[in-house]
């Protein structure tokens, strides 16, 4: 498996459960997956979907700022990695 660094945790919403990422490198899709990383971070989740502007979204790119639910607590400053089997 390989990790490519896409962007960081910006500010996380508890009642939805929604990150704010802003992507930095590269670019993400609908059916990647992230792997959310920090002090006390360690997450591993397939992208279901994302919005930007609250509009759904198919794919992001550096500069983006995105939505994503996520299935657990994540922090302002974590780290996004995109995943993929090399």
């Amino acid at each position: 498996m390989a990790e490519q660094r896409i962007g960081e945790v910006m500010k996380f919403f508890a009642k939805p459960s929604v990150a704010a990422v802003k992507i930095t490198a590269g670019e993400i899709r609908v059916g990647d997956t992230l792997k959310f990383t920090g002090h006390t971070t360690d997450l591993t989740m397939s992208l279901d979907s994302m919005e930007v502007n609250n509009q759904k979204v198919p794919q992001a790119v550096a500069g983006d700022y995105i939505g994503v639910k996520v299935p657990d607590r994540v922090r302002p400053g974590d780290e996004v990695f995109k995943v993929t089997a090399d």
